[in-house]
């Protein structure tokens, strides 16, 4: 699809010339601004072994190295009260959180007693996780669980090396289903675009997602910096972009178009009746807390910051990075430092490409308050990128208050947003290359 090709080209040129990191001299992040709403990011960068399509920053797994770790997150924690932010979502990202669960849920308990309007906590795991003891600890203490399933398909898991650590498709099914009733909102990460994957195995794969009760499902594009799309060439083929439309369509077709799922972002979809068994609501959920939290943190919250190894904070018209090291991540705190090791700042039109995206993702740009916040009306400030949209019919409502997306809008949206986040992978990138010694032969040995 031209409209397709066109935009990646454009996207992707944009973000390599925005999301280049410069040395930092703050030892402490920008403090909060007054009445704004933020989410706090916690990184847990241990794994069992690593995926070879995964640019998070991310070790092998050593006790060792996780318990200090932890134990130093909770104090940068405590760092980011004493700058006086509040929040009331916390997310927990990875590698894989429940890594080492005592630590992880005495770093959670530790986060509701600093900052008591914390309404809900969505947290990442892996299909191994999903057993009675982990169940017991998660439940009440993580809102929204979402696993890290990617496909249901055996010779898939077995290319991405996930079989013999996670378990089969049908162990994984089996393993959701028991756990969703525990959680109030219970995710399915799945890929889609893998280089191995046909139309039936994703086909197998959504229908795999509705039979497990799944109460959300995310389908994220492979989205893969040149580096990863070196290593999956070499070890399960090249990535064909000229597939993804089709699957896309696919996916919406059978989740959407039959009525069991609703969008929740343009790749995130809801159960639409969610039963008793799968979302607990009222007895599980915070009052005042969002129905349908996602993995796309930055639709609902604009600014965030983000503690641990790792961790990308946004705050104002900057970007940080901390440090991939989890070495100098320990040291940096406990001389009483944060550890962020780069940065990159956004012009203003930067910013206003970023809310257009970010805001489309959701499926609803608001246009009066993109106005209210950068002085000038989304046409004004955006020409070139409205008239693209509207061109290619994008837009299903375009009138004086808002924005919404047609299903080639949402597809077009799903672009824009894979070629952002490859950005940000090749940013990761960036910092990865600082690693030296023992930790970068752990990575790159």
């Amino acid at each position: 699809m031209l409209s397709e090709r066109l935009l990646s080209k454009v996207v992707q040129a944009t973000t390599e010339r925005y999301l280049r990191l410069e040395p930092v001299v703050e030892d402490r992040m920008p403090a909060p601004k007054p009445s704004q709403r933020y989410m706090l990011y916690m990184h847990v960068p241990f794994c069992e072994r690593l995926c070879p399509y995964c640019s998070f920053n991310r070790f092998p797994f050593s006790e060792d190295r996780a318990r200090p770790y932890f134990q130093n997150m909770r104090k940068e924690m405590l760092m980011v009260r004493e700058l006086g932010y509040d929040f009331d979502s916390v997310y927990v990202g990875g590698g894989t959180p429940t890594i080492l669960l005592d630590e992880l849920c005495e770093t959670l308990d530790l986060a509701r007693d600093t900052f008591p309007g914390i309404k809900e906590v969505s947290a990442e795991t892996n299909p191994n996780h999903l057993i009675p003891s982990y169940i017991e600890k998660l439940e009440g203490r993580v809102q929204r669980l979402s696993v890290g399933v990617q496909s249901f398909d055996d010779g898939l898991l077995r290319q991405m090396d996930r079989y013999d650590k996670y378990g089969s498709g049908a162990e994984i099914l089996e393993r959701i289903a028991e756990a969703s009733p525990h959680f109030v909102s219970m995710n399915a990460d799945m890929i889609f675009n893998f280089p191995a994957q046909t139309e039936d195995i994703l086909i197998s794969d959504i229908e795999r997602v509705v039979e497990s009760g799944a109460s959300q499902t995310t389908f994220y594009p492979l989205m893969a910096s040149p580096s990863v799309q070196k290593q999956l060439a070499k070890t399960v083929g090249p990535v064909d972009y000229s597939r993804e439309k089709r699957f896309y369509e696919i996916i919406c077709e059978l989740l959407v178009d039959t009525g069991v799922f609703d969008f929740g972002s343009a790749w995130t979809f809801n159960r639409r009746n969610p039963s008793d068994r799968n979302r607990r609501y009222d007895a599980l959920m915070e009052p005042g807390a969002p129905a349908n939290m996602i993995d796309e943190y930055v639709v609902d919250y604009e600014e965030y910051p983000a503690i641990g190894s790792g961790g990308i904070t946004y705050l104002g018209d900057t970007l940080y990075v901390n440090t991939f090291s989890v070495v100098e991540y320990n040291q940096a705190i406990e001389s009483g430092r944060m550890s962020m090791m780069g940065k990159t700042r956004f012009t203003l039109r930067d910013r206003m490409r970023y809310r257009f995206m970010m805001q489309l993702f959701g499926l609803r740009l608001d246009k009066r308050q993109f106005e209210q916040d950068f002085g000038v009306s989304v046409e004004r400030g955006l020409p070139a990128e409205m008239a693209f949209m509207r061109a290619s019919g994008a837009f299903a409502t375009d009138n004086a208050h808002e924005l919404t997306l047609t299903p080639k809008g949402r597809y077009l949206t799903v672009v824009m947003m894979r070629q952002f986040f490859i950005g940000v992978n090749n940013l990761r990138d960036q910092a990865r290359e600082a690693l030296t010694g023992a930790e970068r032969e752990l990575i790159f040995g």
